[in-house]
């Protein structure tokens, strides 16, 4: 095998090619496994693509088939570290590895940044190409080069890029089988995203219409094109048959349950919608693999090499050292970042964990379901709301109030309960279920902010709650007062916060997910360690005072927190 380093072809002993190799293994083996797990993060909580467990097991069966019919490693293609070829391909990369760090600490702080997992992706591309060029030259690079970058339709799109595509296709497919209906007989009305029937609202939502069916037909295209060796002209075709089933599919869906719901009634679209789904995973599936047979089958190359040490990675010893000291230069990364937002959390302590018991015999009370839109956005591992109605009068807990009985005021009482575990998200994301970002989005006007109190809980455990009162106004009806609590807890937090204190994301304005703000994140040596939200809103038709407000909350607070261990 020519000399990736050197001019010189000297007899491998068996010692240092299973030293090259062990080397060569773990280094790759480091470089994605932390890719993969960092990817992970936006698998498990984003439905949309949860596909990406698959990707890197297709992706490593694809080199796998590759590896069976690989070339012979270029002739005559041997260079040295001084000869320009060399020189680039250490530029390159020693620029990738040393950007692995400030990615690895952007991330540790904001892992759900999709930018950063881009730059990720592509610095670990990178350096398994460079890798696969020096084992065999230019043939090898182009007889791999798909197998690995594969991994790329598993990265999630970046908002500015998501988001149109999003919208436009909800857009476009809602007005498509609005108008479909109504040729089957079936009267209905399009409003924005959604198609009025006679029994309610159906929804286009992104899971019928949005980025996880674009996806997956994209990976399945890619997959099969590469399994059939299609020229790149057929592989284009493929991609777009593919993309083209996944959107007749959707359209057929999104009309098959605007006909559930006008001829049955509403609840029974959610019992079709999930089966509605996986039918046009299966259908994308069974379609592109039809297709990938029509468009020409192309026999796999079989020619094995004879050569036992085909697969040795070049001969000369700088190539140990560099392999050595880019496998040092990963573990100093990670032990780096996880020890600067280690040295940060030195004044952390562990806080007392709490729950919720739900009021269940409550007047009306009844579990609300989370709309998905709403999980994908706050990407919470566990979150729950129920709303009830409020008769009594609240209780006086420092001294007697004044309150207004002469009449019954019925208020409904809104809980919200989130939960995100450590380390898979920003821990900002939680700042973005606030009251002042989700109640104005729906209507109502913010007219008061009345600042953080503590709560007793029990003993001297006190939640802090930062008190918001919205107004909103119907044409025609009597207007709405809100009041709307809202708290914010770390599992893990400084010493003065620990026991209830008014943390900053509480008295603070709320996230705006700019870039300075994630760079502050990182500078501060913040990580997400754990995180709780408690909402909690009461909405009345008639006015209530900011004292009795608070009043109720406090007989609440006292009623449905319990702590635990």
């Amino acid at each position: 095998m020519p000399q990736a380093f050197g001019t010189e072809t000297a007899p491998l002993s068996r010692t240092d090619s299973s030293v090259r190799l062990t080397l060569s293994f773990l280094f790759l083996a480091a470089l994605w496994f932390v890719l993969c797990r960092q990817l992970s993060g936006e698998w498990s909580v984003n439905e949309q693509y949860s596909f990406g467990w698959f990707v890197p097991f297709f992706a490593l069966y694809l080199f796998w088939l590759r590896c069976q019919d690989r070339p012979e490693p270029a002739v005559g293609g041997q260079w040295s570290v001084i000869s320009g070829r060399g020189l680039v391909a250490l530029a390159i990369g020693l620029i990738a590895l040393l950007l692995l760090l400030p990615v690895r600490l952007f991330e540790i702080a904001n892992p759900e940044w999709r930018p950063l997992a881009w730059i990720h992706t592509a610095v670990v591309v990178t350096l398994t190409l460079l890798f696969i060029w020096c084992a065999g030259g230019g043939p090898w690079l182009r007889h791999f080069a798909f197998s690995i970058a594969f991994i790329f339709v598993a990265v999630p799109w970046v908002t500015p890029v998501e988001a149109p595509i999003i919208q436009g296709l909800m857009r476009a497919l809602a007005r498509v089988a609005a108008e479909t209906v109504m040729l089957l007989g079936i009267p209905a009305h399009l409003e924005g995203n959604l198609i009025r029937v006679s029994n309610g609202l159906v929804g286009v939502n992104e899971a019928c219409s949005g980025i996880r069916s674009l996806q997956t037909s994209l990976m399945i295209g890619l997959l099969f094109g590469e399994l059939k060796r299609l020229s790149i002209l057929r592989r284009g075709a493929l991609i777009a048959g593919a993309v083209g089933i996944a959107l007749f599919a959707n359209f057929l869906r999104a009309v098959f349950l605007v006909r559930v719901a006008a001829t049955k009634n509403i609840s029974e679209v959610t019992r079709w919608h999930d089966i509605a789904g996986y039918t046009i995973v299966a259908l994308v599936f069974v379609g592109t693999l039809g297709l990938a047979y029509l468009l020409g089958r192309s026999e796999i190359r079989s020619q094995k090499s004879n050569v036992t040490n085909q697969w040795s990675v070049a001969s000369r010893q700088p190539l140990v050292s560099y392999l050595a000291a880019a496998l040092c230069w990963l573990v100093i990364v990670e032990i780096g970042t996880a020890a600067w937002y280690r040295l940060h959390e030195s004044n952390i302590v562990s806080g007392l964990r709490w729950s919720v018991q739900w009021p269940e015999q409550a007047p009306n009370f009844h579990k609300l379901k989370i709309d998905e839109e709403i999980r994908s956005v706050l990407r919470f591992d566990q979150g729950e709301a129920a709303i009830w109605a409020v008769t009594t009068p609240p209780k006086a807990f420092e001294e007697p109030v004044k309150f207004n009985s002469s009449r019954p005021n019925d208020i409904s009482c809104f809980l919200y309960l989130f939960r995100w575990k450590p380390g898979r998200n920003s821990a900002l994301l939680a700042n973005l279920h606030r009251p002042d970002v989700c109640l104005p989005a729906i209507g109502w006007s913010e007219i008061a902010d009345t600042g953080v109190r503590n709560y007793p809980v029990i003993g001297s455990f006190q939640l802090p709650f930062r008190h918001f009162e919205f107004h909103r106004a119907f044409e025609d009806s009597s207007p709405q007062t809100a009041h709307a609590f809202y708290c914010l807890w770390e599992d893990r937090a400084p010493q003065s916060s620990a026991a209830g204190a008014k943390s900053p994301l509480m008295s603070g304005s709320r996230s705006e997910w700019t870039r300075a703000e994630r760079v502050r994140a990182v500078l501060d040596g913040r990580r997400h360690l754990g995180q709780q939200v408690i909402e909690i809103v009461f909405i009345s038709d008639e006015r209530v005072s900011t004292t009795d407000a608070e009043l109720r909350l406090a007989d609440l607070v006292r009623d449905v927190v319990v702590s635990r261990k």
